[in-house]
């Protein structure tokens, strides 16, 4: 079948290439270590030049291949590669955010093949703590894609998407007009691997659903009102008084820290609105499943997990950025 899009999720740490058919439909899909902080070293033949662009390198071991079977498809990317320390930088758009005004800021990179590569912008919240996220607001887009009734629905959407810098996206009428990032995953890290906490930690290798939720409840409970800064020095005492085993104590943690980001949240939200709003999560399927429980525990009454986010999201920004018009003319041409 062919093509009639590439897109990259091109972040610091790797980049994922899709390789897209009719109405977004994956054909092809690629994953390779080569984010923005891991670019190629070694110089290569690229469009019959030797090239030492760590940028034009690693797009080639992307999807070179691709265009030299189909040498007109657009491309299209979302993440860091959009950043200063990116290929090209891409602005941030302010909130309230929508599909048509990313589209419509799109940024241009002319790789050496001779192919225009579209970089979608990150999104900036001014405040007095100012809030930006460059890649998930794709994510974002792609779940409405997913839901085409949501972007008229006037009733708000929170799009959770857990990971070292979780966001907390929230949408009205198909627009981001607000969002916050809460640092747990990184701190996670950093406290098992070092702190004092991770000197008596052991790998249990799968979830251990009481120490978890234990750790969510303490979160939640009087005890929690002091917050996290005092409540993750229980993971050790409750270690040192025969009250949590070593395989214990990392997902008891990793509850605490979910259920104090998901408490704070929860105050955040419930300061603007009685009911809190259905959540969509974005992310893996091992993280999700604990934000699912988390939240569930928290009161949330609805939470669904999506599927092709990225994928979707990409997609929609193309097709609206026009980008999927010129497919039909590129493809005449190799025809």
């Amino acid at each position: 079948m062919q093509a009639q899009l590439i897109a990259l999720d091109w972040g610091t740490t790797s980049l994922r290439a899709y390789r897209l058919g009719e109405q977004g439909r994956v054909l092809e899909q690629r994953s390779l270590s080569t984010g923005i902080m891991q670019l190629p070293t070694l110089p290569a033949p690229v469009a019959g030049k030797l090239c030492s662009d760590g940028f034009e390198l690693a797009f080639e071991q992307a999807c070179g291949d691709w265009l030299d079977a189909q040498p007109y498809l657009p491309v299209i990317a979302c993440g860091m590669v959009g950043s200063a320390q990116g290929w090209h930088e891409a602005p941030y758009q302010a909130t309230p955010a929508s599909v048509d005004g990313l589209s419509a800021a799109l940024v241009k990179v002319r790789s050496l093949r001779g192919i225009d590569v579209h970089i979608i912008p990150g999104v900036i919240q001014h405040s007095a703590l100012p809030n930006v996220m460059r890649g998930e607001e794709t994510q974002v887009l792609g779940v409405l894609a997913g839901q085409l009734e949501r972007p008229h629905d006037a009733q708000p959407l929170l799009i959770g998407l857990p990971g070292s810098h979780s966001k907390w996206v929230q949408m009205v009428q198909g627009r981001i007009v607000h969002f916050d990032t809460f640092m747990t995953g990184e701190v996670y890290a950093a406290l098992c691997a070092h702190t004092l906490l991770g000197r008596t930690m052991q790998s249990a290798g799968s979830l251990d659903v009481e120490a978890f939720e234990r750790g969510v409840a303490v979160a939640r409970s009087g005890e929690g009102a002091a917050g996290p800064l005092s409540t993750i020095f229980s993971c050790r005492t409750l270690g040192l008084t025969g009250q949590l085993s070593a395989s214990a104590q990392p997902d008891y943690l990793s509850g605490l820290l979910i259920g104090h980001e998901l408490a704070a949240l929860s105050h955040l939200l419930q300061r603007q609105a009685a009911v809190l709003p259905a959540v969509v999560l974005i992310g893996s399927d091992a993280l999700c499943q604990r934000y699912q429980r988390a939240l569930a525990l928290c009161d949330f009454p609805t939470v669904t997990l999506a599927e092709q986010a990225t994928e979707r999201g990409l997609w929609q920004v193309a097709q609206q950025a026009g980008l999927l018009a010129a497919t039909s003319v590129s493809l005449n041409r190799e025809v």
